[in-house]
């Protein structure tokens, strides 16, 4: 598993918030083609994509939010995936085997593949949407005051 994975994600300091914010609204106003980075002695030019995921880590730690960086081929234990989803690993374990995410089994336990679990969590939240969609027409045509 990358090393990204291994550390705990954490909330940003109030100092941190504000070095982001400030960061981020630079950034932001300026809309560089590249960002160019020095270190020491050396400068480095940062890939556009990459100035894109800084801006938008920047935004997010802001506004004091916590920020964890996943590859899209990562393999994630049950327990990752549950924290992904933000439910429990057992309800994790039923919806592997039921089928609705695919995995493969590393010796005796369970891993799921990022790019699955965010196709996995996209899919139920359409789900969601169309049904709650439905449920708002059925209460209009009922005249219940929605």
């Amino acid at each position: 598993m990358s090393a990204l994975l291994d550390r705990p994600t954490t909330l940003p300091s109030k100092e941190d918030a504000a070095l982001a914010q400030e960061a981020s609204r630079v950034i932001s106003k300026a809309q560089p083609e590249e960002l160019r980075v020095r270190l020491g002695d050396q400068e480095l030019v940062l890939p556009k994509a990459a100035t894109r995921l800084i801006q938008h880590l920047l935004t997010e730690m802001s506004l004091g939010n916590a920020v964890t960086i996943i590859p899209i081929h990562a393999e994630l234990t049950t327990q990752e995936a549950a924290d992904f989803l933000n439910v429990s690993r057992p309800h994790v374990v039923k919806l592997l085997e039921q089928k609705k995410i695919q995995f493969h089994m590393v010796g005796t336990h369970r891993r799921i593949r990022f790019d699955d679990l965010v196709k996995y969590k996209r899919n139920a939240e359409a789900e969601r949407r169309e049904v709650m969609q439905e449920l708002a027409t059925q209460a209009q045509e009922l005249g219940m005051g929605y």
